[in-house]
């Protein structure tokens, strides 16, 4: 049995991993030759658990910034 039913299924897989790995939405829209419009109309549903990687990663720079404004320079 080969990858996928469809050449197009391998596309949507690619696209939906790429967002759900957190990849910027306009760079996947970029590579996949679509608009943002579109992207976000076909894929919005892989976007649904990237808010709280979101949270976490403004957190952690919020963090980060609130370290280095007190003079404790950057995290290693």
């Amino acid at each position: 049995m080969g990858l996928a039913k469809r050449p197009y299924d391998l596309r949507h897989a690619g696209i939906s991993f790429r967002l759900h790995s957190g990849v910027d939405p306009a760079e996947c829209a970029r590579r996949a030759g679509h608009t943002i419009h579109v992207l976000f109309k076909h894929y919005a549903k892989f976007l649904d658990g990237v808010q709280e990687q979101a949270n976490r990663l403004i957190e952690q720079s919020m963090e980060e910034w609130n370290r280095v404004s007190r003079g404790a320079g950057p995290a290693r």
